[in-house]
């Protein structure tokens, strides 16, 4: 099955790339997976290697973190301030969309609707007494059409021209060993950010560990290309392998439903990356991504494959995912409460 998996991500991945379409190896790899796994294939991507994929886009990701950084903190507070006001909007009105519109019950409707991560949002509303098969395929299609649409609106309205971005990473061979060696060892990041109880922490972890050696100084290496392919593969793949063993009547229900809700996510994110853009001059492309409701690791790799600041994407990215991770559970009790008030004898 992997290796069935990993050739047809592959194909598709080469299709989208003949084509020049935007984030190719992903995104052709994700279409040709979710096709084959809603026609009853078997689409499986074990967690181990995806653990492994998301660990080099971790090193990627930190290898953006130059020291001119430092020099640019004060503009990422304003928007990172605005990243909290962005989260309880689109909660909210997402909440309200599916509790009026898609008549979710309470629990499931919260944690469908809070953009967090995947794993989290499934795992904490199922204990609540969410259904979360429906949370699963929910935010898994959220992702999916994020990670479709985005690169397209940057194609057909904002100039992208595939023929202009270079490679993805550096050849092999032209990766100095000392370099590699360097880059190989922040995958230790992933034991220490597990130890800290990180959110994500196959990608926070050797992330973090790669930004440090980076702005230090130690190297300004980055890993090679074709890992990096490799990477959009796989989590394209896995992105895809969500939907199996789902019916097709259901992913269809749940598609439309997403589709809907991130079409509404969307026109609030453009709606902050333009006030932001105002306020700070920090460039649309970057806060449209940084904003974005799609998942660290996929939103991350849209940056890199367009050329968009990597490093302020992701940052955004992880304190969004930190805010939430910290405040689910005390504004799920509130919102639980308020639910409670006004449904005394429930729904």
């Amino acid at each position: 099955m992997l290796a069935f998996t990993l050739l047809l991500g592959t194909l598709g991945g080469a299709v989208f790339s003949w084509f020049q379409l935007p984030l190719a190896w992903m995104i052709g790899s994700m279409v040709f997976c979710t096709a084959a796994s809603m026609s009853g294939l078997p689409i499986q991507v074990p967690g181990g290697l995806r653990s492994g994929m998301i660990m080099i886009l971790g090193i990627m990701l930190g290898s953006a973190f130059t020291p001119h950084i430092a020099d640019r903190l004060g503009e990422w507070a304003i928007s990172l301030a605005g990243l909290a006001f962005y989260i309880v909007l689109s909660a909210a009105l997402g909440i309200v969309f599916l509790r009026k519109v898609a008549r979710y019950d309470p629990v499931t409707a919260f944690f469908t609707a809070t953009p967090g991560g995947l794993n989290e949002m499934v795992l904490v509303g199922s204990a609540m007494g969410g259904d979360d098969r429906t949370i699963s395929v929910a935010h898994s299609a959220r992702v999916m059409l994020v990670v479709m649409t985005v690169p397209v609106f940057f194609q057909m309205f904002q100039g992208y021209d595939p023929a202009s971005r270079g490679p993805l990473g550096p050849a092999l061979a032209d990766v100095p060993p000392i370099d590699l060696a360097l880059l190989a060892s922040c995958a230790l990041g992933a034991v220490v950010g597990r130890w800290l109880r990180l959110p994500a922490y196959m990608l926070l972890g050797p992330m973090l560990v790669s930004a440090a050696i980076h702005l230090g100084g130690l190297t300004t290496g980055k890993p090679p290309g074709i890992l990096i392919a490799a990477a959009q593969v796989v989590v394209g793949a896995a992105l895809g392998s969500r939907f199996s063993g789902v019916r097709v009547s259901r992913i269809a229900h749940t598609l439309a439903i997403a589709s809907a809700l991130t079409a509404m996510l969307l026109v609030v994110t453009m709606a902050f990356s333009l006030v932001l853009h105002w306020i700070t001059g920090i460039p649309l492309p970057a806060l449209v991504l940084a904003f974005s409701p799609g998942g660290l690791a996929e939103m991350s790799l849209v940056a890199l494959a367009l050329g968009v600041d990597a490093a302020f994407v992701s940052t955004h990215h992880i304190v969004r995912i930190v805010l939430i991770v910290s405040l689910v559970p005390l504004t799920f009790r509130a919102f639980r409460k308020f639910e409670q008030r006004r449904h005394p004898k429930g729904d």
